[in-house]
């Protein structure tokens, strides 16, 4: 048998798949603290239970790509600092960000991570690595069509220009 056969746990990780976990770790402890700063700011509660599940989400992301790092002696970066809890009203108006600007936001970083994880999937060779970030892919897929729904639903999404009346087809 080869170096890469039998249980993927015990193959050796490639420099890309290190460097991507890592990444990603380090990315998604980023996205817990500035989640808990647009709870702080955050007025609606939908969206606010929706960062909730983003948290929740970030730090089992977190624990299982450091859990990788560690036990194939890779040391995963540094977790951010708690951040001081805040209430909306102590937070100036000018600082404030809006629920719709959070809801842009957290939609934006959804559909890099679906990115993110498309391509980790795309580069590994391990078929753990890769199945875990296919799981990473699946869940994202389901927070972003629930952030897209909730801006839908509360006037938040800004879409772009929309084609309301199409040409006619000519038939040849």
């Amino acid at each position: 048998m080869g170096i890469l056969s039998g249980n993927p746990k015990d193959e050796p990780l490639h420099y890309g798949e290190i460097s991507s976990v890592w990444q990603f770790s380090t990315k998604a402890k980023g996205c817990i603290s500035a989640y808990r700063a647009y709870q702080y700011h955050a007025g609606d509660k939908e969206l606010k239970k929706t960062l909730e599940e983003l948290i929740d989400q970030a730090e089992l992301e977190v624990s299982e790509c450091d859990t990788i790092l560690s036990q194939n002696g890779i040391t995963p970066s540094p977790s951010l600092p708690d951040r001081p809890e805040a209430k909306l009203a102590d937070i100036p108006v000018g600082a404030r960000f809006t629920d719709q600007e959070i809801a842009a936001m957290i939609g934006a970083d959804t559909s890099m991570g679906l990115v993110a994880c498309s391509q980790i999937m795309g580069m590994s060779i391990r078929e753990d690595i890769g199945a875990l970030f296919a799981k990473y892919h699946v869940t994202k897929t389901a927070l972003g069509l629930k952030i897209l729904r909730m801006s839908k639903e509360k006037g938040w999404l800004i879409p772009p220009p929309l084609q309301i009346k199409r040409p006619e087809l000519v038939e040849a």
